[in-house]
C-alpha cells in the first residue's frame, strides 16, 4: 500500500445551520478540517496509507481532531500536543448571488508555534512514497516554514515525489520572511506543481493567459526556472452563482497537454475543500493510473465533493470512477 505524508494544520470549522448568517444563528455545527488534513482523509478514503504531521491543543479539542483524523483512517502517531489552541475559522454559507464567508482566527495557535526540532523527519517518511505540502503552512510561521523545509529535505534525500500547491494567501504572511522568494525555494524543492497561470504569475512575476496556450507556456516556464518540477496540473471553475459551479482540469507533462470534460455541478452543498479533493483525486491518481487518467480522477474528485458537507471528500474510488464513467444522473443505487 502506497503511504502518503501530508503536513499542515488542522483547523475547526464553526458555522452557522444552512445558510444562515451568523446574528441570525444561536446553533453552530463544526467539522475538523485544514488544507493538508484534507487530503490525507480522502487518500485514506480511497484505499492508501497515509499520515498527517501537525501540531494540536493539549486539551478535549485537540483530542477531538486527533480522533476526527483517526476515525477516517489517518495515521497521528506523530501529532505533537500543544499548550497553544487549535485554530479555528467561522464560516457562513452563501446562497445564489451571496458568496460564502469565512473569518479565521489561526494567530498563536498550537500549529503556527510548532517546534521544528519534535518533528522527527527521517522515521515519519520511512517507506513513505508521497509527500504533499500547500503554500499555507510557510505562510502560517517562520517555525512551521522551518519544518516544512526541513520535511522536504529529508524527503528528497530518500528520492519521495512531492506534490506542491503554492496556495498563496496574502493575509497569513504575517512574520519577516517574503512569501515569493520562500515559495520559489519550496517549489524548488518539489516534484509535481498544483495550479495554472494564477500561481506561476505569482511565483514568477510573469502575465501568462488563462488559455491552452498560456498555460502551456507558462508550465514550461516554471519547468525551466525549477527543474525538479516534471509536471503541472491546473483546475479552472467558471461560478454561475454560489451554487451552480462547472471545473474542468489541464495538464502539462513535459511532453504532452490534456484536458477533461467540464463536469458542471448546478447545487452546491458544499464549497469547503474542493481543492484539496482535487489535490487528493491527483496524487491518488498518479500513484494508480497514467496522467491523463490521474488528471480525470482528480476533476471528477473534485466534483463530487461539492455535494459532501464537512471539509474533506468522504467518498470512495468507485463512486469517483463512476463519474468519470459517465454515469452523473445521481440515481438510487440499489
Amino acid at each position: 500500500m502506497e503511504k502518503v505524508v501530508t503536513f499542515g494544520e488542522v483547523l475547526m470549522r464553526i458555522a452557522p445551520l444552512g445558510n444562515k448568517k451568523l446574528k441570525q444563528s444561536n446553533q453552530l455545527e463544526y467539522y475538523f478540517g485544514g488544507t493538508e488534513a484534507n487530503v490525507a482523509i480522502s487518500l485514506s478514503q480511497l484505499g492508501n496509507a497515509t499520515q498527517h504531521i501537525t501540531a494540536v491543543s493539549n486539551d478535549f479539542v485537540g483530542d477531538a481532531a486527533k480522533s476526527y483524523l483517526q476515525k477516517f483512517g489517518v495515521n497521528t502517531s506523530s501529532i505533537i500536543n500543544s499548550e497553544h489552541p487549535l485554530g479555528l475559522y467561522f464560516l457562513e454559507v452563501g446562497a445564489v448571488m451571496r458568496s460564502s464567508t469565512i473569518s479565521y482566527n489561526r494567530s498563536q495557535t498550537a500549529f503556527s508555534n510548532i517546534d521544528p526540532k519534535e518533528i522527527d523527519w527521517p522515521t515519519i517518511l520511512e517507506d513513505c512514497t508521497w509527500f504533499h505540502w500547500t503554500g499555507i503552512t510557510p505562510a502560517l510561521s517562520y517555525n512551521a516554514y522551518k519544518a516544512l523545509k526541513e520535511g522536504l529535505r529529508v524527503a528528497n534525500n530518500k528520492g519521495i515525489t512531492i506534490s506542491a500547491d503554492p496556495a498563496y494567501r496574502s493575509n497569513l504572511w504575517n512574520y519577516e520572511k517574503n512569501a515569493f522568494e520562500t515559495l520559489n525555494e519550496l517549489v524548488s524543492m518539489s516534484n509535481i506543481f498544483i495550479g495554472g497561470p494564477n500561481e506561476i504569475n505569482e511565483l514568477l512575476t510573469t502575465t501568462f493567459a488563462h488559455t491552452k496556450e498560456g498555460f502551456i507556456a507558462g508550465s514550461k516556464l516554471l519547468m525551466s526556472e525549477h527543474p525538479s518540477i516534471k509536471k503541472v496540473f491546473d483546475k479552472t471553475r467558471i461560478s454561475i452563482n454560489a451554487n451552480w459551479h462547472k471545473i474542468r482540469a489541464r495538464m502539462w507533462n513535459g511532453n504532452d497537454y490534456a484536458q477533461t470534460d467540464e463536469l458542471e455541478i448546478t447545487h452546491v452543498i458544499d464549497r469547503i475543500g474542493t481543492g484539496d479533493a482535487y489535490a487528493a483525486g491527483l496524487i491518488h491518481g498518479l500513484l494508480h493510473y497514467d496522467d491523463v487518467m490521474a488528471l480525470e480522477f482528480a476533476n471528477a474528485s473534485c466534483a463530487i465533493k461539492h455535494t459532501i458537507e464537512g471539509d474533506a471528500n468522504l467518498v470512495t474510488e468507485k463512486e469517483i470512477l463512476n463519474i468519470i464513467q459517465g454515469n452523473l444522473s445521481g440515481r438510487i443505487i440499489r
